[in-house]
């Protein structure tokens, strides 16, 4: 089985400190959903409360369009995977992953052949008489995951149960859960802070900051048409530019800055008198000897260039000092421009992005 879950208009204050803030989103069943966003922003605590930890100051909290005020975490239809895995040292895989079945009152031989079972399903067969410091991290991970599916839940909770992995390892797990979701068609609410895991595993992802929801989408429009600045500057690499727009039209527009002029498209509620800034992700930055006339194109200086695989990272300095940068294919034939070397960044309008800035802004402006 599988639910949906809702918040309705949730608050969580701690004492003078208001950590979440009015959040209104409907997570469907046998998705997997993802709350991003850096420390501090409020997604471990709608966590909490959806496990029934702690209950909201304000709003509502359904699971399967049920109230689940007053009901405890013991009673919730959830299950729960914590960052430190909490594996017991002292009871075998299969004991672990058999523990709830037991709390429930299940006999030893049932609760041995579900174990077995989860185990499959987890692709670790034979572990199931070793014990968790007999295992690799990975290893580990996906007996923590058997022994949350053991109580057969509704939503599995999942507190970026990732990060203590390293890179490869993580990378891996990201395509084993996705994967184990997908057999079980449990509902996944994940939390986490790397924008990677997000986007990878991910059906939509909230990102969030402030205690306040910025943006919920599926992960391309996350990253394509981000809804303002906070979720460019968080969700992926941006050159970001400070200015006004100096005129609209037909969803474009003339973004004035103190080095250049730049025609952009403009996202989400910006209009003419809008607090905004530019983003241009590096990606969508080009170069050019002797731009055409009336393009988006700006003097540079390049600083460095760094290689990284399949891709070269161009860092550059403008006329006014701040860093730009641009990412390009590691082709033989087409090297990009060398450090010292002066040249122009060019960049196409519908990839020039004028989004509302005030969370930007807060963000801090990385020179």
């Amino acid at each position: 089985m599988t639910a949906s879950v809702e918040l309705r208009g949730v608050t969580m204050d701690f004492d003078k400190y208001r950590a979440v803030d009015n959040v209104s989103v409907k997570v469907n069943p046998g998705e997997f959903f993802s709350f991003l966003g850096p420390s501090g922003c409020g997604k471990t605590t709608i966590l909490r409360m959806v496990s029934g930890f702690i209950e909201p100051t304000q709003g509502q909290v359904l699971i399967g369009d049920r109230d689940m005020k007053g009901i405890g975490p013991n009673k919730r239809p959830t299950a729960m995977i914590f960052q430190n895995l909490a594996l017991f040292p002292l009871m075998t895989v299969w004991e672990n992953i058999a523990f709830g079945l037991e709390m429930r009152g299940m006999d030893k031989t049932t609760r041995r052949t579900k174990a077995e079972e989860l185990l499959n399903l987890v692709e670790l067969p034979g572990v199931g008489d070793r014990f968790a410091s007999q295992l690799s991290g990975g290893q580990r991970q996906r007996v923590a995951i058997a022994r949350a599916l053991a109580v057969e839940p509704q939503v599995m909770l999942l507190d970026e149960p990732l990060s203590a992995l390293d890179l490869k390892l993580r990378q891996h797990m990201r395509a084993e859960l996705r994967a184990i979701q997908k057999r079980t068609n449990v509902t996944f609410i994940y939390i986490t802070h790397d924008q990677g895991e997000a986007l990878a595993m991910s059906d939509r992802v909230a990102v969030m900051s402030r205690g306040k929801i910025q943006q919920v989408d599926v992960p391309q429009k996350i990253y394509n048409t981000p809804a303002n600045g906070f979720v460019a500057s968080f969700v992926g690499e941006n050159n970001k530019f400070i200015g006004s727009l100096t005129s609209v039209s037909n969803g474009q527009g003339k973004f004035k800055t103190d080095i250049s002029d730049f025609v952009v498209t403009l996202g989400e509620g910006v209009g003419k008198d809008s607090k905004c800034g530019l983003y241009v992700r590096p990606e969508h930055v080009g170069f050019a000897t002797k731009p055409r006339p009336g393009s988006n194109a700006l003097p540079v200086t390049v600083e460095d260039v760094s290689f990284e695989g399949n891709f070269a990272v161009v860092l550059m300095r403008d006329k006014a000092g701040r860093r730009r940068s641009a990412e390009v294919r590691n082709d033989p034939a087409s090297p990009p421009p060398q450090p010292g070397t002066s040249t122009y960044i060019v960049f196409e309008t519908d990839k020039a992005l004028a989004l509302l800035d005030s969370e930007a802004v807060a963000y801090g402006e990385k020179d």
